[in-house]
């Protein structure tokens, strides 16, 4: 033993579990009346949403909550949902942000597993989340949230309204912090490989370090302005719930993402930051012109899907934007990765300068370390730039693991390093480009799709033989699903009709939007080639 180990050891007054649940308590403490919160007429300080964020968790623990207890929301970016990062882990328990793009199987599924004690529902969803719970094992208590900003469809479920809820609550309720930051925060699922989601399990110490990594990483001053394009349910907002509450930031909530609506916020509040898929570009560069607002200082755009072309970074910064490109997965908390841009590369011709920003990047500073290896020997391929291997990631800001899932997270951990099943190179510099998913992910909007799942749809359809589903690359999704189908002798059906068939077995995000009647190409062995199925798709 050391002599600095020797009588030396924690105590509660040296050591406490990291938790971000921390960052809002701070920031009530320290600036009470700054606005934390602007969602359309609603004003909130910092000092208000760290009370009603102890009302929430005070009420569910009356409901029973606590530690290891699942709490489900199916919620757009509202109050509500940033109340639910903190006030749910309060208790102990575990939030589970569902997507609410998804169809009722997959919700209802994703109650089971999760065993979902409570389930709070925005009534804009209402239909979805009812018809999830009558396929739904489980039974939680249902709390319908009726956001005073939403005027349309949808009916309150259930006898408990959110506001009634929390109004029962403490405001002074005395959480505590986790036992161990070892201790499970959020449950978020992913399609993965196959359409069986897995139960990614965040912790309490990688929430609270990505959530430092963003302010660091986006270079983020004190009292950001942020608005929420990026869906709270994907990756916990990339865990900016919490960054922007650490620099005692202001919230601004978008429920729907709009163009008109996003320029009025950056206008008229100063948004200085935001994140989201090329399809929140698109919105913005092709608003007409009566939707656009001047913008007259510098927003800083984050964006975590295929890098964007050059034409669009232009546009972007034209606009008023600086672009910067993010890399990620779900079981990293989203974003981890970053195309750190050295100035001198501004001033590369336009061949190398898109070479440049078309790589992945480099580690936040919070994660340890981020390569490319060799999945059969784990040895890192040659910093060639042409050497291909699978990226793999090592740090405190990767996932405890999947849900119930050993065999899953096993295979995951494998050798030490989480294995993304993201093919890439190396370059001599450090930098990382990805090159294919080995796991045939096709990434739209921002949203992970199975090919799998969208195959196994096409399949159930009467006059289809044969299906292989790739991402086609598109301007304003960054990719899309591409079908190529074989159908059976005799038999015939149009692409109209093969979309609508998948549109009544799948989330409408997930159909494809392009389908291609031909033979499959295959290996000696009978295996499709996806590869050439992916140049077939970009040469459409």
């Amino acid at each position: 033993m050391s002599v600095y180990d020797s009588d030396l050891p924690k105590r509660e007054a040296n050591h406490q579990p990291l938790t971000p649940l921390s960052f809002l308590e701070r920031s009530a403490r320290v600036f009470p009346d700054h606005e934390a919160v602007i969602h359309g007429r609603i004003r909130r300080s910092y000092a208000e949403f760290y009370a009603r964020s102890r009302k929430l968790a005070s009420a569910l623990a009356r409901a029973g909550v606590g530690k290891g207890d699942t709490v489900a929301v199916l919620l757009a970016n509202t109050p509500a949902m940033l109340e639910c990062h903190y006030g749910v882990p309060m208790t102990g328990g575990v939030l589970n942000t569902l997507n609410t793009r998804l169809d009722a199987p997959i919700i209802a599924f994703s109650l089971d597993h999760g065993e979902a004690k409570v389930f709070i529902v925005d009534r804009e969803f209402s239909d979805l989340a009812r018809d999830a719970l009558a396929q739904a094992k489980a039974r939680p208590i249902v709390v319908t949230y009726d956001d005073p900003e939403y005027d349309g469809p949808g009916e309150r479920l259930g006898a408990i309204e959110y506001e009634a809820f929390i109004a029962d609550g403490d405001a002074d309720f005395a959480w505590r912090r986790p036992d161990d930051e070892w201790d499970a925060i959020a449950l978020n699922y992913t399609s993965g490989t196959t359409g069986n989601p897995k139960g990614v399990v965040y912790h309490h110490r990688g929430a609270y370090l990505l959530g430092l990594g963003n302010i660091v990483t986006c270079g983020m001053a004190k009292h950001p302005v942020y608005l929420w394009t990026l869906p709270m349910f994907h990756c916990n907002g990339w865990c900016f719930p919490w960054s922007i509450s650490a620099v005692a930031g202001t919230h601004v909530c978008l429920r729907w993402v709009r163009a008109k609506a996003m320029y009025d916020a950056i206008a008229d509040h100063g948004v200085t930051h935001l994140c989201g898929a090329p399809i929140v570009m698109s919105l913005l560069l092709n608003a007409p012109a009566g939707e656009k607002r001047p913008i007259d200082h510098q927003v800083s755009f984050f964006t975590a899907a295929a890098p964007p072309p050059e034409a669009v970074l232009a546009q972007m910064k034209a606009a008023g934007f600086e672009v910067t490109h993010l890399y990620g997965l779900t079981e990293t908390y989203g974003p981890a990765v970053i195309n750190d841009w050295h100035r001198d590369w501004d001033a590369l011709g336009s061949s190398d300068y898109a070479a440049r920003k078309a790589r992945q990047g480099v580690p936040y500073t919070v994660l340890e370390d981020m390569t490319v290896m060799d999945p059969e020997t784990m040895i890192r391929v040659p910093a060639d730039g042409e050497t291909l291997g699978e990226v793999m990631f090592r740090g405190n800001v990767v996932m405890k693991g999947y849900l119930k899932n050993k065999a899953a997270s096993d295979e995951a951990f494998a050798g030490g390093w989480f294995h993304s099943g993201d093919l890439g190179v190396l370059y001599p510099d450090g930098y990382v480009q990805l090159k294919d998913r080995s796991k045939d992910i096709i990434i739209s909007g921002g949203e992970n799709i199975s090919s799998i799942e969208v195959e196994d749809a096409l399949f159930k359809h009467p006059a289809v033989q044969a299906a292989a589903v790739v991402a086609r690359p598109d301007d304003k999704w960054g990719e899309t699903p591409c079908a190529f189908v074989e159908l059976k002798p005799g038999m015939q059906a149009t692409p109209e009709e093969i979309i609508a068939w998948c549109r009544q077995h799948l989330a409408a995000f997930k159909c494809p939007r392009t389908v291609v009647f031909a033979e499959l190409p295959k290996t000696s062995t009978g295996k499709i080639q996806k590869f050439r199925l992916r140049e077939m798709a970009r040469a459409l």
